[in-house]
């Protein structure tokens, strides 16, 4: 009967072992799977961010863009998006009523750092006959992160005009990174104000300042509709 139970203890002993190694196992199994999982996930999103960026940087060569307006395209989407609800989309055409307001725009920021965001239309008063271009329709430096209500504005927001029958215009949002405070001598202009804001060159502006490349950007297209009667209405000078 000793015998008996002392074998028993011993088969009980022998599964505990077998059942704890095969939870080692399992948990083995586990971790090695959520490892390859986290690293599929890293996988696609690094995928997906170099598919983004080329696809990016195809669209700012495709319109022109590269070097129209900027010498290199750049690697970070600019997100941007109107009250109206629309969204620039490299090239999409959107129209002057859709755009008349101030949009939100977003980028990846470091907090600490400071930023310049701009819009630019290089094809005043058309893409034929650029010979007002570009024209300055927004420009904010000094931005802490991406909080553009926190930074200077230096040209208050003017959302897309076309002259009739001048076809399509491209539209450009920058965001550059700064290398400290700029300290611009130009005068600040308002909604209301036109003058200023032709002939402006961005790839110049961006020299004279050291911002190098810009690090995130964006780009519709518009031509005129009866809204941009109403907005030459605006101006006063």
């Amino acid at each position: 009967m000793e015998t008996r139970c002392l074998h028993a203890q011993a088969c009980a002993g022998w599964d505990d072992v077998q059942a704890g190694h095969l939870k080692m196992v399992i948990r083995s199994l586990l971790c090695r799977s959520t490892a390859t999982l986290a690293l599929k996930r890293t996988f696609v999103k690094a995928a997906s961010r170099t598919t983004a960026v080329e696809m990016a940087d195809q669209k700012f060569q495709e319109n022109g863009v590269v070097p129209d307006v900027i010498k290199n395209a750049p690697l970070e989407v600019l997100q941007v998006k109107y009250p109206s609800g629309v969204q620039p989309n490299f090239g999409n055409e959107l129209k002057p009523r859709e755009v008349k307001d101030e949009p939100t725009v977003q980028w990846k920021a470091q907090e600490k750092e400071l930023y310049t965001l701009l819009m630019t239309d290089p094809d005043a008063p058309s893409r034929s006959n650029p010979k007002n271009g570009e024209w300055k329709h927004w420009l904010v430096v000094n931005i802490p992160g991406n909080h553009v209500k926190e930074g200077q504005v230096m040209a208050e927001y003017v959302g897309s005009g076309p002259p009739e029958k001048t076809g399509l215009h491209r539209y450009v949002l920058l965001a550059y990174k700064q290398p400290g405070k700029l300290s611009l001598n130009d005068k600040p202009l308002d909604k209301q104000t036109a003058n200023g804001r032709a002939n402006w060159k961005v790839q110049k502006f961006a020299e004279e300042n050291k911002l190098g490349d810009p690090i995130a950007g964006n780009f519709y297209q518009a031509q005129w509709d009866e809204y941009v009667r109403e907005l030459y209405k605006q101006f006063k000078g």
